[in-house]
């Protein structure tokens, strides 16, 4: 048996150990699977905060002299 056979016969291995992982895990992303429904959560009074107003900011010049 040379190198080039022993490799092809290694990687035929890895590549079936790949595919039974990849089969055991099951599809990647929503394909095959349930969607999943949308919980949607109230807020409590302790969670709700007010927003604070945004900082003023320095005088606008409208007029450079020249």
């Amino acid at each position: 048996m040379n190198s080039q056979s022993f490799a092809g016969l290694l990687g035929a291995i890895v590549a079936s150990i790949v595919m039974v992982v990849a089969v055991a895990y099951g599809p990647i992303g929503q394909y095959g699977k349930p969607a999943k429904p949308a919980s949607i959560q109230q807020p409590t009074p302790v969670q709700v905060q007010p927003v604070p107003a945004p900082a003023p900011r320095g005088p606008v010049i409208r007029e450079v002299p020249n």
